[in-house]
């Protein structure tokens, strides 16, 4: 399947599954993708743990965005723990979302899929339990579907640390994500060893911050109640910087990927969570270096500030 890029002139249709409601990058993402014109959203589907919470959250933010024909799927319920940001929907009824809300998301990921006169951009941004039990389901998405995700440690580990590591996304499920990585389709992944590095800071995170754009100001909410509830952040300031924005990355490589450097490389997920480069495995783009990552983090500015 040929790369979809910035100048095709068609938008990309695109499924976004996300664990929104842990890391607060899904959320900064979700407002990425929504705020790119390359980009057509036909749904999301919440993906890891409470998946109903997970969507609660989604569907307050596509109704503050103005996007209630997006529709909502709830994938498997593998835990009744909510997450940092529970106090954003308090009082926020599922019931009450405009749009479609699907409790068997999975079916309605699939059924999307199969139903799609063009092929479908599948966006992951956290572990991938929902693309697994697709797989399953229907084999045949795998002609119908190109892979871009959040997943993976390469050469670099967080904070640019040296060294590979076990990636959460990866990690939580190294079985799931290793059907979804080795499955017959397109695969594009961005490690940490580049989305690990977006944080941020000064002029740029001032401008988000002091923004009056709904999206921004949504996106600012999440992330003053997320920074208070992790314990892993300490001595981060949300009023200084964001965290670190993981999936916004994948977002980006779902259009275009001009900003960054991109090898074809054989990945092999181990029992332990590691992506090791194996040229016996499955091929896959990966995001190994930016080229330009001053330019992607300004494209974030503009883009969730509505400039």
């Amino acid at each position: 399947m040929p790369r979809a890029s910035r100048t095709d002139h068609k938008r990309i249709p695109v499924i976004l599954d996300t664990d929104i409601g842990s890391d607060i990058d899904d959320t900064w993402a979700l407002a990425l993708l929504l705020r790119s014109p390359e980009l057509d959203l036909k749904m999301v589907v919440t993906d890891t743990g409470n998946t109903a919470y997970r969507a609660k959250i989604a569907a307050r933010f596509l109704e503050i965005a103005e996007r209630t024909e997006v529709p909502i799927g709830l994938g498997l319920h593998l835990e009744d723990e909510t997450g940092p940001q529970a106090t954003w929907v308090d009082g926020y009824e599922l019931s009450s979302y405009p749009g479609t809300v699907h409790e068997d998301g999975i079916g309605a990921m699939v059924g999307c899929i199969m139903a799609s006169p063009e092929p479908v951009t599948l966006i992951c941004i956290g572990p991938v339990p929902n693309i697994a039990a697709a797989l399953d389901r229907e084999p045949a998405i795998v002609d119908r579907v190109r892979f871009v995700g959040m997943h993976g440690s390469i050469r670099l580990g967080y904070n640019g640390n040296s060294g590979a590591c076990a990636e959460y996304n990866v990690a939580k499920y190294p079985n799931a994500c290793r059907e979804a990585l080795s499955a017959r389709w397109d695969v594009t992944i961005t490690p940490v060893d580049t989305c690990g590095l977006v944080v941020l800071a000064g002029d740029k995170f001032r401008a988000i911050r002091h923004s009056n754009d709904p999206l921004a100001r949504a996106v600012m909410e999440n992330y003053v109640i997320w920074a208070q509830e992790v314990r892993w952040t300490a001595g981060l300031d949300p009023e200084a910087r964001s965290s670190t924005l993981f999936d916004t990355v994948a977002v980006y490589l779902a259009f275009a990927d001009e900003l960054l450097e991109m090898e074809t490389l054989g990945i092999r997920v181990t029992d332990d969570g590691l992506t090791v480069i194996d040229e016996s495995a499955k091929m896959m783009r990966c995001a190994t270096a930016w080229r330009d990552l001053p330019a992607f983090e300004d494209l974030l500015v503009r883009r969730l500030t509505g400039n």
